[in-house]
């Protein structure tokens, strides 16, 4: 479950790069959570003569941030170098071989580390969720294990995302129940919330059970899309502290806005790991995009717009400090906001993704205010 601060711990890690004709911006906050355990990849141009292909990924840890980690630093190679992946690229690449080699990636590493973990005498219980894209000159290959989630914007639309790996999905409570356990208050035996991951090993010792049949598997779901050169748009990988306060639409819709006034990739994504934390998020925050030449371009008309939406709440924050007796706190600031229709929000971020710009104006405004009527460090941020 995960131990809270009592502030919420929001510097960022950043990367941002590009090739393959893509770029790519990243961001991650630890937010309200004890310690950091999310860990992602970025990779353009692979080892193994893969040089077109990129992979990206995402990694949310639990119960320690070990297996997270490993995963981010050595994944890659597992899928890339196993002969079950090799053999996939020889002449005309394969895409279902393609398929079953990041799959046997997968097992191996798993394997791997549950090896190095008994070496130490079973120290290690973590365990970590994973998603992410290999990228191929054709192909877009979304593999998932666990409950963070990928999709892909395509024409101005989510085309596809994919399936969180929940205990209580039909086909996940079979396995569970098939190896002795049981589905309680949404959680593996009462405990873990997610069916699939890497790591977890007390959870993978039932004897006359494969690795796939355990009551987690390690076992990822890969799906491959035909990429469309000029439809698709942009793809986003995030863990579930995202996607626990945005839906898929939602989110989709705040990049599209955000790409129309900014090309600056890692701003845009630090943008969404802030509106999720005012949107309430309580989980650390990790989140890649990347982006296609289809992606949204910066268009001066949005830029017109938010400039002047910036503008309007800056003069609006100024407004009711003036109206009030003494200086009100920003939560009630925040509050009279939300209840008023307020045109041109971000859609998706809506008046949260604007936290920032209200809270710039009120700390110019009370230049001696207390750190400690900052709403981030309340549960109710308005």
């Amino acid at each position: 479950m995960g131990a809270f601060l009592d502030k919420p711990k929001m510097e960022k890690y950043n990367s941002h790069g590009d090739g393959n004709n893509m770029r790519y911006g990243l961001s991650s906050m630890q937010g309200w959570r004890v310690e950091m355990e999310d860990a992602h990849t970025a990779v353009i141009g692979l080892p193994h003569g893969l040089d077109l292909w990129s992979f990206f990924a995402v990694y949310d840890g639990h119960a320690g941030s070990q297996v997270a980690k490993y995963c981010c630093e050595h994944l890659l190679e597992h899928i890339t170098s196993n002969p079950d992946f090799q053999n996939a690229l020889q002449e005309e690449t394969n895409v279902d071989s393609v398929k079953n080699g990041i799959r046997t990636g997968f097992l191996q590493i798993d394997e791997h580390m549950r090896t190095i973990s008994e070496k130490k005498h079973g120290v290690d219980r973590s365990g970590s969720t994973a998603v992410g894209v290999m990228i191929s000159p054709s192909h877009i290959y979304f593999i998932n294990c666990g409950d963070s989630r990928g999709l892909l914007s395509r024409g101005g639309a989510v085309h596809f995302f994919t399936q969180d790996h929940k205990p209580n999905n039909p086909l996940e409570k079979e396995r569970i129940q098939n190896a002795g356990g049981s589905v309680m208050i949404q959680r593996v035996n009462g405990s873990l919330a997610v069916s699939r991951a890497l790591g977890d090993f007390d959870y993978k010792c039932v004897h006359g059970k494969g690795p796939t049949e355990q009551l987690v598997s390690p076992e990822p779901e890969v799906y491959a899309i035909e990429r469309c050169d000029g439809e698709d748009e942009f793809i986003i990988l995030a863990c579930d502290g995202i996607w626990d306060v945005m839906a898929n639409e939602e989110l989709c819709d705040f990049v599209r806005s955000r790409l129309e006034v900014t090309e600056d990739l890692e701003k845009v994504s630090n943008e969404i790991v802030d509106t999720c934390l005012y949107k309430g998020s309580r989980d650390n925050m990790s989140v890649v995009l990347i982006c296609f030449p289809g992606a949204p371009k910066v268009s001066p008309e949005a830029v017109k717009r938010e400039a002047e939406l910036d503008k309007y709440l800056e003069g609006r924050v100024e407004e009711i400090i003036k109206k009030q007796e003494g200086v009100p706190d920003l939560v009630h600031i925040m509050r009279i906001l939300a209840s008023e229709s307020i045109p041109n929000l971000p859609p998706g971020g809506e008046l949260a993704s604007k936290r920032s710009v209200i809270e710039a104006v009120y700390n110019k405004l009370n230049p001696y205010r207390s750190d400690d009527t900052d709403s981030a460090s309340t549960d109710d941020m308005w």
